[in-house]
């Protein structure tokens, strides 16, 4: 395949936000069937249109020439995809070399395996999704993982060096309960904590309304135990960042619903198959799998400013009763 223009323009979109920040999601296969997330029975892309790793590299490389500073690998769950080192080590090989940051998201079920490779390779911090450490919830709501496995993970993680970040997807009747001493938890384990807004993605044979919990009514709960005073602290990703009196976790909220974080948005996601979505609440895309198959890189540089084109200036998501999304695409197509 051709190499990309060593210096073409950087990314801006048509509202003039600069576009920094990649996510790619890597498989859409996982593990775990969280209930938020996915349907039990899922139907799994082939793998003729998945994009091989070789491939996500160079397109990985072509966006880094663009301008891309930051890379998140997601899934689906990124640890299950075969040979998934072999990818993490190539885009590693870019930092300081164009790319600042290459970080990951994963359930953690995997983290024993491969915490060490990944810390290798370059990566410096991880979220871990965890929206229970009550075994019997956790089950539930993964639709039968164990937690066991996601701690000796998280504990790999640490002794790895890895800075980690625990994402807890909050839900009315579910883990509510829990978030206090989640945060209480994190500070305890060095760890910081996001908590989100569960997100109208795909179909998953359950209600979202049912658990809906907006962040400002959480948020009103932990100030009036540790109160909360807003940073200046970023990661590149939606969060809002607080310091949490009495804890030295970092707070973040992701609040999609309540308070969006569009006006600023420096992303972009690919799919596995190789489909750029400008936008998590829009089905809009660019797709780069054939151009790539058929032409190089040469013939995917312009597709890239026709995505830019694409992007909007914010997210159509919205709770609403029943069981219709706001878009058909499962959060494990384009990853977290």
């Amino acid at each position: 395949m051709a190499s990309a223009d060593p210096s073409p323009a950087l990314m801006t979109d048509g509202l003039g936000r600069r576009i920094s920040y990649l996510r790619i999601s890597v498989t859409d296969r996982c593990d775990l069937r969280c209930r938020y997330c996915m349907a039990e029975k899922m139907q799994f892309l082939p793998k003729s249109q998945v994009l091989t790793l070789e491939e996500i590299a160079l397109l990985a490389d072509l966006f880094i020439a663009r301008g891309i500073r930051r890379i998140r690998l997601t899934g689906g769950e990124p640890l299950v995809r075969r040979d998934i080192g072999d990818l993490v080590r190539r885009i590693g090989r870019r930092l300081g070399d164009g790319l600042d940051e290459l970080t990951l998201t994963t359930n953690g079920t995997r983290l024993a395996e491969h915490a060490t490779m990944l810390a290798d390779a370059g990566v410096r911090r991880i979220n871990v999704s965890l929206d229970t450490r009550d075994p019997g919830r956790f089950a539930h709501v993964t639709r039968g993982g164990r937690l066991d496995q996601v701690l000796v993970g998280l504990a790999a993680a640490k002794d790895a060096g890895l800075s980690i970040k625990i994402n807890m997807v909050a839900l009315t009747g579910v883990n509510d309960d829990e978030i206090l001493p989640m945060l209480r938890w994190c500070d305890d384990q060095g760890f910081d904590l996001t908590l989100i807004e569960t997100m109208p993605l795909g179909e998953t044979g359950e209600d979202r309304t049912n658990h809906y919990l907006p962040l400002n009514t959480i948020a009103k709960e932990i100030d009036g135990h540790h109160p909360m005073t807003s940073i200046d602290y970023r990661t590149g990703g939606p969060a809002r960042y607080y310091q949490v009196d009495g804890l030295g976790v970092k707070l973040g909220l992701i609040t999609p619903l309540t308070r969006n974080f569009c006006a600023d948005c420096n992303r972009i996601r690919m799919t596995c198959e190789g489909k750029i979505f400008m936008c998590l609440g829009h089905e809009d895309h660019v797709d780069f799998k054939a151009a790539l198959r058929d032409g190089g890189l040469a013939a995917v540089e312009p597709l890239i400013d026709r995505a830019l084109r694409l992007k909007p200036a914010a997210h159509d998501f919205r709770i609403g009763s029943g069981l219709q999304p706001a878009t058909s695409r499962h959060m494990s197509v384009t990853g977290g």
